[in-house]
């Protein structure tokens, strides 16, 4: 009896800004030292919550977003500080 598989999307599990803190964190935690990971997470988050929106109030365009948070985009540490204040997130560093 043949399984079915429906694909796994991560932007149906990141209701809560609570949500999305815990999967940032765990990325910022994982990410290999190059940001790639961090740059992924924040992909996922601003997907699930209205990429357009965000970008709005980014004062980028929806456009420039995607390709800054893309697979081979390169956001500027500004760029990374408005996405995360708009998502009602801080940056922190800890020792």
């Amino acid at each position: 009896m043949p399984g079915t598989f429906t694909r796994w999307e991560i932007t149906d599990h990141l209701r809560t800004k609570e949500d999305a803190c815990l999967y940032l964190e765990a990325c910022t935690e994982e990410d290999p030292g190059d940001g790639s990971l961090i740059r992924a997470a924040l992909n996922d988050i601003a997907r699930a919550q209205n990429m357009s929106r965000l970008a709005r109030e980014i004062g980028m365009t929806r456009e420039g977003l995607y390709k800054a948070l893309s697979e081979n985009g390169n956001p500027t540490f500004a760029t990374v500080m408005r996405i995360t204040r708009a998502l009602g997130m801080q940056l922190r560093i800890t020792a």
